[in-house]
């Protein structure tokens, strides 16, 4: 289990978790899921254009999930972005199909991107996935007080300064580029379930924003790591048992809360630490 080919799926499948519990905190956080739906599955078309052309999946895939975050940020209204989520994931399938359509060699590849082949990661996909893993992190430290800011309080974000559509914009992009590092090697359906599943459930248990996030990439850690142990010991898809496990720790998540709420005395408010900004009352659990 811990040799062989194996020792890549548990090195990418760590990355790609700390990856998708810090951002997927933030999408869960802005009410971004749909985004975090759209952009790795009509960023399938760029893959497919490129294989068309005979150039890098990864490149495609990565300049179709820019534009899509582009397309996203810029048509949206503020605060409201799903009919242009929506629009943007329509057309980027229908490039899709379209591509599809002049090629007769892409399936196989589809199946993959779509389910993933963590058992299946490579040597040489190792370089790639951690130089992007790093960009990702080193970009929501600089972004962190004013994403969190504008995530929490966009109107007192804006009368501070901060860019609320700026803001928008550069967390579209942030889902792009991980959505291009993770989806090359695990699959969109597991990305998918990792950054929606793993952030939600942190979400569940506190309401200081740091230790959720933290949380988020142990809860995602452990549900890729389980994945991948019941995977090589059943021969059943790694995506199956990440979505499952997901599901299962966001419910046993939803029923802590429920719980906390129940046994809290009346009156008690949840204290939540933001940037730079105390907010009695609020509380950051879904």
């Amino acid at each position: 289990m811990f040799s062989g080919f194996m020792v890549n799926a548990w090195t990418v499948g760590s990355i790609v978790a700390v990856v998708a519990g810090v951002v997927g905190f933030f999408t869960v956080l802005r009410g971004s899921s749909f985004v975090a739906h759209a952009i790795p599955n009509g960023s399938l078309a760029g893959a497919a254009g490129a294989s068309l052309i005979g150039v890098s999946t990864l490149l495609g895939f990565g300049v179709f999930a820019g534009i899509g975050a582009l397309g996203i940020g810029l048509l949206g209204r503020r605060g409201r972005h799903d009919v242009a989520t929506a629009l943007t994931l329509v057309v980027m399938l229908a490039l899709g199909a379209l591509f599809l359509s002049l090629s007769s060699e892409y399936g196989p590849e589809i199946y993959s991107l779509l389910f993933g082949e963590i058992l299946g990661v490579s040597a040489s996909q190792l370089v790639p996935t951690t130089g992007l893993a790093i960009a990702c992190v080193i970009a929501v430290v600089v972004l962190y007080r004013p994403l969190m800011l504008s995530s929490l309080l966009p109107d007192v974000a804006a009368a501070r300064g901060v860019s609320t559509g700026g803001m928008q914009l550069a967390f579209l992009l942030l889902v792009a580029l991980a959505t291009t590092m993770t989806v090359p090697v695990v699959g969109t359906l597991l990305v998918f379930a990792l950054m929606i599943g793993a952030p939600a459930t942190a979400r569940s248990f506190t309401d200081h924003p740091l230790h959720a996030m933290a949380l988020s990439v142990a809860v995602a850690l452990a549900i890729i790591w389980a994945a991948i142990a019941l995977s090589y010991t059943t021969d059943y898809p790694v995506g199956f048992f990440v979505g499952t496990i997901a599901a299962a720790a966001y419910t046993s998540g939803r029923i802590w809360s429920a719980w906390r709420r129940r046994v809290r005395a009346p009156g008690q408010s949840v204290r939540t630490a933001g940037p730079a900004v105390k907010t009695p009352g609020l509380d950051l659990g879904l």
